[in-house]
């Protein structure tokens, strides 16, 4: 699946660079740590729903690409078994959002992860949980 980077180990950084989608939508990682991670967002017009909200599933990816990261910091793939966002307040267009990722169990075919979504004044957005599944399959990627 990584062929053509199986023959050098990229950083972390520049292996989610290749989330295409996440990319498209203005999300960058700015920490990665084992089991932990950091993603931001700036709340631009594309990001707005009808009512001049952020829209919940630029906020989901937000929290899903911080999830990733942090799931997948151990060097072996990581996929989601199940998601859920809850939303505590919402965020407007020149908002930055940031989501906190932090490992709460690893086990040796999954964990669970808690990400914290949360503005420029440090006020909670939303709270995301999931479960992942680890593949055992390693990552072309060092932290």
């Amino acid at each position: 699946m990584y062929d053509t980077y199986i023959l050098y180990r990229m950083n972390a950084h520049d292996f989610f660079k290749q989330d295409r989608f996440a990319a498209s939508t203005g999300i960058e990682l700015i920490e990665i740590r084992e089991g932990y991670s950091r993603a931001r967002m700036q709340v631009k017009p594309e990001h707005l729903n009808a009512g001049q909200r952020a829209q919940g599933g630029a906020i989901f990816t937000l929290a899903d690409l911080a999830l990733a990261a942090a799931a997948n910091s151990h060097g072996t793939l990581a996929f989601s078994l199940s998601s859920t966002i809850t939303f505590f307040r919402p965020a407007k267009e020149g908002d930055v959002l940031y989501a906190e990722a932090q490992e709460k169990y690893i086990g040796r075919s999954t964990g669970y992860y808690q990400v914290a979504v949360s503005n420029q004044k440090g006020e909670q957005i939303a709270a995301f949980e999931s479960s992942v599944f680890r593949k055992g399959e390693a990552l072309p990627f060092t932290l």
